[in-house]
Parts: C-alpha cells; structure tokens; sequence
C-alpha cells in the first residue's frame, strides 16, 4: 500500500487530493495545525476512528516553522509521496503579513525538503507553485516563461520553486513544481474572489444580503475546477522522472465576467447588486494570468475539463444547496 504525506490537508486542494488519493487505495498522513477551534470541516467526511484497525487517514499536528517536528514525522511516517501543499495562500493578506508569508510559504518548504534530505528517503515530492509567481509577465504563461511576482505570496512562491528545482539537481531528489493556474470549487475559503461572488450571488437571491463589495473588476484570471488539478498532482508524481508542469485550462475570464456567470446563474442584473471597495484592491495587480498547459497534455495525459461558466454555475448551486439545507 502506497503511503503519502500531504501538507495543507484541510485546504481545498488537500481534501480533494486525500479523496482522490484513498480512492486509489493509499494510506494517506496529513500534517494540520494545533488550534483552539476544529479547522478540519473539509476533510470531516473522510474522518476514520484512530481505533479503527483499517485506518487509511491518520492526521499528525505539525507545523512548517518547525523544523524539527518535520524531521520527526517524515521519519515517523516515511511516506512514498509528499504534497505540499500548505501556506499562507491569499494574496491579497500577504501584503499586510508579508514576513509571515515568507516565513511559512517560502522558507517552510526549505525546511521541508531539508527534512527529506536529512532522514534520507526515497520519496517523489510534489510542490505546490502558483500562477501568481509569473504576476506582470504577459500572457499565455508556460514552463518557459520568466516569473516576474507582484505580491510578498508570489515572490515567496518563487522562492519555493526554486528550491524544488534545486533539491532535484543538486541531490537527486525526485521533486516536481505544479504551477497550477487558479482552480475552484465549492470549497474554497470564503475570502477568495470566485467563492465571495458565488456565495453573495445565492445569498442575494434568497434575500439574505443587497450588495457585494469588491475591487478590481477588470483582473484576467484562468479559473478551472479543483477536483481535476489535485488529479493532475497526483499524475506529476507518477512519471518517470521530476519535472515542472502547468495546469490550466488556458481560458481568459475577468472578475467581471465571473460575477456575470454567477449572478447570471440565479437569474439577477449583477450590476444592481455590485459595489466598488478600494480597500480590495491590491497595492501591485496582476492584470492577466491565462496559462498554457501543452506540456501536462502531452506528458500526462491531463487537460482541464470544467470551464469558467460551467465552474461558476457548480458553485453557486453548491451556495444554493447549503442555503436550503440551513432553513
């Protein structure tokens, strides 16, 4: 049975990854943060009882400022794959923590893969870089083009990949950079764009709020589905050598034009309902990402599926289902 390690196993991406990766048949550890609160909601559907003697999920508290506890619980677990995929992720936030995302999103993964290093096992290591690593360079955006970040999340995401790249030419390590290009669903964090739009389209017509605030609505993003993305990690770990990848689904969509599918999915005049907030607006933008995932079709078989109008009509029924089952 194949074991794997995931960092951020209760984001969006870890929970749809450790779906993806029991239905396969693995063994699958997570690391979580101690907390006062439960931040585990995403993955309570896949809970198994400790006792439980064909425990397939077992979850581990850690942290990525922790180096040694990593050190601990790589050799502990000695898993075949690890995704990492944990970080200080909204861009927008790391403006106003930029030494916090440097320190989990940046230098975490270099404790991380240190931590490989010093236990000495061979496992293939998924990284989990970003779109927003190519920030102003114009598009389409693929495994060749120059990173030019604009935000402290982007930069620190350079660094990661980086370093990846550097783990796998200086010391042999099967590791692998996922540049995956914005990808939604249901479960993303509420403070992210696409979410924030989907959940006030449903609550807006069902009467529960007027208005939406937000910034910029003439940002160009590539938004696929998260569900196909995790599946695409899951395929860079099982080629026959590291390498980097773009996953995208290589269409242009603006803010605008996602509020328009989603408002459009609940059949309101989104103009009535949209208001302007400086506040939401980011010191640098990034006017478009649109990527170019030829390569990932090539050698993994992978293209994205669920395009930007379907995505938004999938998450804003979600919303709608949620609504109901609260009345």
């Amino acid at each position: 049975m194949k074991r794997a390690l995931i960092t951020g196993i209760t984001g969006q991406d870890g929970s749809y990854l450790t779906e993806l990766l029991l239905s396969k048949g693995y063994e699958v550890h997570g690391i979580i943060r101690r907390s006062s609160t439960f931040n585990t909601g995403r993955i309570e559907h896949l809970y198994q009882d400790p006792h439980d003697p064909d425990q397939r999920l077992v979850l581990h508290y850690g942290d990525l400022t922790d180096s040694s506890r990593l050190v601990t619980l790589i050799e502990k677990v000695r898993p075949d794959e690890i995704y990492h995929l944990a970080a200080q992720s909204h861009v927008r936030v790391s403006f106003d923590e930029p030494e916090y995302t440097g320190n989990t999103t940046g230098v975490g993964t270099t404790r991380l893969l240190e931590a490989i290093r010093m236990v000495g096992i061979d496992t293939r290591y998924y990284q989990a870089s970003s779109s927003e690593m190519f920030g102003a360079t114009p598009p389409p955006q693929s495994e060749e083009t120059p990173f030019y970040p604009r935000s402290p999340y982007g930069a620190a995401k350079v660094y990661g990949y980086w370093m990846a790249r550097n783990y796998r030419e200086a010391h042999g390590m099967f590791a692998v950079n996922g540049i995956l290009f914005n990808h939604e669903s249901p479960r993303r964090g509420e403070t992210f764009v696409t979410r924030k739009i989907a959940r006030a389209a449903a609550r807006i017509a069902q009467g529960k709020e007027q208005f939406v605030y937000l910034g910029n609505l003439d940002a160009v993003r590539d938004w696929g589905y998260a569900p196909e993305y995790v599946e695409g990690m899951w395929r860079m770990l099982q080629a026959e050598q590291g390498d980097d990848y773009v996953l995208a689904t290589g269409t242009a969509t603006t803010v605008r034009e996602w509020v328009q599918y989603c408002f459009g999915a609940v059949n309101l005049d989104w103009e009535s309902h949209v208001r302007f907030d400086e506040t939401y607006l980011r010191p640098t933008e990034v006017d478009a990402l649109i990527g170019d995932a030829s390569k990932a079709e090539k050698l993994l078989g992978w293209k994205a599926q669920t395009m930007p109008d379907q995505l938004a009509r999938i998450m804003v029924e979600a919303e709608m289902k949620d609504l109901d089952a609260a009345r």
